[in-house]
């Protein structure tokens, strides 16, 4: 118990944070207001800022301040390669790793039933009407290798064959510069399983 209750309603708030739970909040509550005060404020107002501002784009439903994001009014970008996402994460890494010049679509989750996201919540609809404007020929299934990530990449795949698209999917199996004997037994059966022959 604090002595001050806007204290431990600080420590609350910012238990909200991922992987942050009742000490970490607690530490971090006490850091800003031991030391980062000035900083404290600028956090606050930009997390404010943030909240009352970004919203989604309209083409990909990335994060974006505007209505369409950069990446989608970008002329350099190829639009008839179109990746599909579980997340703005994924999004993020697939941009700092690869070369990838082509556009997205962000789902905002998988189709999980149980947890009420079906196709209306990740906005199928919306991909479906982009699969239609027949720019796209190449749909790149970029989600999680999970029992929920492979049922949506089947569920994205019968759209995309739908529309006459080509749909494509991420490589699964061993790491590069991965060593077998390391490597869990699902990955290697995957990896066995999806062999290529070479050229």
């Amino acid at each position: 118990m604090s002595s001050s209750p806007l204290l431990s309603e600080l420590i609350e708030a910012l238990r909200c944070l991922p992987g942050v739970g009742g000490k970490s909040a607690q530490r971090m509550a006490f850091h800003l207001l031991e030391r980062e005060r000035e900083r404290g404020l600028k956090l606050a107002s930009v997390l404010q800022q943030a909240m009352q501002k970004i919203g989604h784009c309209s083409r990909c439903r990335n994060f974006s301040e505007t209505r369409v994001c950069a990446i989608c009014a970008s002329s350099s970008r190829d639009r008839h390669i179109l990746c599909v996402v579980e997340s703005p994460t994924d999004l993020a890494a697939i941009e700092q790793a690869t070369g990838y010049r082509g556009q997205y679509f962000v789902l905002m989750g998988r189709l999980s039933p149980l947890d009420g996201l079906g196709p209306e919540e990740l906005g199928l609809g919306l991909l479906s009407e982009r699969l239609g404007e027949s720019e796209v020929e190449e749909l790149i299934l970029a989600t999680n290798p999970t029992v929920e990530g492979e049922a949506t990449a089947h569920y994205l795949a019968q759209l995309a064959r739908a529309a006459g698209i080509r749909p494509t999917r991420l490589a699964h199996g061993v790491p590069l510069g991965g060593e077998l004997e390391y490597v869990d037994r699902g990955t290697l059966a995957h990896a066995f399983g999806s062999r290529q022959s070479i050229d």
